[in-house]
């Protein structure tokens, strides 16, 4: 079916630039990657320290050794080829994408967008169960035809080539590629700067979006600066906890956001010539994010597929860049909230407060988890899909 389904769109889309697309990474890069991991220069480490100063330096030379000698690319690489994945051209940016059309014909179209330090990766897990929910112990009437992009600057995308690739011109690239696939009505869902673009989709499509769908929300989800005594009153427990996070974040874990957002290509050149820079950066995130100890959170392949997908393509630094268009481009924040009804899944690490996102959104359905955490695609995908059902099932 997957051979049958990648003709046709082939076919579909001769007229509009679409390109069928494989991953094929070179045996040369493979070997190359283990080489520089086994010449590694390694830093010294202050004892029992634990993470107090970032990723300890015991946990991180037993992952590389296993990076290098046993996780095994080749079987993600067919994985991911499994599924039919195209290439396009938008606003003169190269786009990969994922493109998993449900057996089911009447299913719902459904744009997924990763953020940083994600990608389409993220999503092996929900391709499934929300593509083909019968297969899957599900109701075939909860069926998605998927679209998943790698946010351009990222993955098989590629690097960007020009500034000013912000959230809103790629919600509008986003708009374009749902046109391009014949979609005239869909949903978007999306965690991290994935729920920044769907909301943004909201604004810049509404005639066609008929829903969002957001996870790990930050930006339009928090409160801007200190919040009053008297507000502070009104909180709940895990509005308290909430909270406390976001400020834990601004105090101790917020260090990247700001190189990022400042000097993307500084950090660059270090993240693009050392596989354990890059391994370091994205790993001490992933335990920062991530619910209860990382290695129950996210299994170790999984983690190490998505620094690939950063080392192979060379796109650390393009990715960065997306934190620096964004915080050095012109603020929008006092438009009125899009029409568009806005669902929102809360789980155990996120920061997001409803009575904020209610400034700036359309609510209609909130959920709140206590498990999961950033990555919850990868965390507690049962519990991600159950509610992306749940609040499409009203606006099908």
């Amino acid at each position: 079916m997957t051979d049958a389904l990648t003709m046709q769109d082939a076919v579909d889309g001769a007229e509009s630039g679409i390109r069928p697309f494989a991953i094929d990474v070179s045996a040369a890069d493979l070997d190359d990657l283990r080489d520089q991991l086994g010449r590694t220069r390694w830093p010294d480490q202050l004892p029992d320290v634990g993470w107090d100063y970032g990723v300890p330096l015991g946990y991180l030379k037993e992952l590389a050794d296993y990076w290098r000698h046993s996780y095994d690319w080749l079987a993600y690489q067919s994985r991911l080829n499994a599924f039919p994945q195209f290439t396009t051209t938008i606003d003169s940016q190269n786009v990969h994408f994922l493109h998993v059309r449900s057996p089911e014909p009447d299913a719902l179209p459904l744009l997924l967008t990763h953020g940083w330090p994600g990608s389409v990766a993220e999503f092996l897990k929900v391709i499934g169960p929300l593509s083909d929910p019968a297969a899957h112990g599900g109701d075939r009437a909860d069926a998605f035809h998927l679209v998943i992009p790698s946010m351009p600057g990222f993955g098989f995308s590629g690097p960007t080539r020009e500034r000013g690739w912000t959230v809103g011109r790629i919600a509008q690239a986003w708009a374009q590629l749902m046109s391009r696939l014949g979609y005239s009505r869909y949903g978007a869902q999306g965690g991290d700067f994935g729920a920044l673009v769907s909301p943004e989709l909201g604004h810049v499509d509404p005639e066609h979006v008929v829903g969002v769908h957001v996870n790990a929300a930050s930006v339009g989800f928090i409160p801007w600066g200190p919040v009053e005594r008297a507000e502070l009153a009104t909180f709940t427990a895990e509005e308290k906890a909430r909270l406390a996070r976001k400020e834990r974040f601004l105090t101790e874990g917020s260090g990247y956001f700001q190189i990022q957002a400042t000097r993307p290509q500084t950090i660059a050149y270090s993240l693009t010539d050392s596989p354990i820079g890059q391994l370091a950066w994205i790993t001490d995130k992933f335990n920062e994010w991530t619910h209860g100890p990382l290695e129950d959170a996210v299994e170790r392949d999984e983690l190490l597929t998505n620094v690939m997908f950063y080392w192979l393509t060379g796109t650390a630094g393009s990715a960065a860049r997306l934190y620096y268009e964004n915080m050095h481009a012109p603020g929008n924040w006092s438009r009125p909230p899009s029409s568009v009804p806005v669902g929102v899944a809360t789980f155990a690490e996120d920061v997001s407060i409803r009575r904020y996102g209610e400034q700036g959104n359309n609510i209609v359905h909130w959920s709140d988890f206590d498990r999961g955490g950033h990555f919850a695609a990868m965390e507690a995908p049962d519990l991600l899909v159950g509610d992306i059902r749940e609040f499409f099932r009203a606006l099908r």
